[in-house]
């Protein structure tokens, strides 16, 4: 069994905890899109069987993860630039109702955790540290989204972010990111520590359309041959 996936049952997993599992290897770019989706590897890696194999494609179907054609079988869907723009314009509204929310409700400790998370992924900035930076970024902004109680935004978050544009996203955490990423959190905390909501709503939709206007002109880059992938 993979050892990413030890928080499985010993009865075997759900058709979710798989889906859950192929998601995530979707968004670590360990499968990419085009990627044919084999069933028994996927038993082999999950301990799953077969028929709980083919509800969570199913369910990642639905969710524009995967697709499935007849006689061929489950892939990796890709996304063009188009489909990327919408899903930052959808997150930028959704993270920033939630930034807003957590500025004028979250706890006192949620708070803190805020700041703490943030200045430990601008320690990763100086450090040359992006795979730690990604991470505490994924807690940063589920622990904006959790200070909030808001699930069903959580939720569709989560479905929103899965890099699906697989060249770029690889890309994606290059120190001139990092360091304008890091420039953005400071903005959304201080708007945070204020108790201003509506500044903090502002500051997240900046940040979230910063990250989607490195991705168009880090396209444009490899469609002109100015980067090497």
């Amino acid at each position: 069994m993979d050892k990413d996936f030890d928080l499985l049952s010993r009865k075997g997993p759900s058709g979710i905890e798989i889906a859950d599992f192929i998601r995530a290897q979707i968004r670590s770019s360990r499968y990419v899109p085009g990627q044919r989706l084999v069933e028994v590897d996927i038993i082999r890696q999950t301990g799953g069987s077969r028929f709980k194999v083919r509800e969570a494609l199913q369910r990642l179907a639905a969710e524009g993860l995967v697709e499935i054609e007849e006689f061929r079988g489950a892939s990796v869907r890709g996304a063009s630039m188009e489909e990327v723009r919408q899903l930052y314009r959808a997150r930028a509204a959704l993270e920033g109702i939630c930034a807003g929310d957590f500025a004028m409700h979250a706890s006192a400790e949620d708070k803190q955790k805020l700041v703490d998370l943030a200045n430990a992924m601008e320690e990763c900035v100086e450090g040359g540290a992006p795979e730690k930076f990604g991470q505490l970024n994924a807690e940063w902004h589920t622990l904006i989204m959790h200070g909030t109680r808001n699930f069903v935004i959580e939720d569709l978050v989560k479905r929103l972010s899965t890099p699906v544009h697989h060249l770029l996203f690889e890309n994606f955490y290059r120190s001139e990111r990092l360091r304008e990423a890091a420039h953005d959190h400071r903005k959304i905390v201080a708007a945070v520590l204020a108790g201003d909501g509506p500044a903090a709503e502002a500051a997240m939709r900046g940040h979230v359309e910063n990250g989607h206007q490195f991705l168009r002109n880090l396209d444009r880059a490899v469609h002109h041959g100015g980067i090497d992938i």
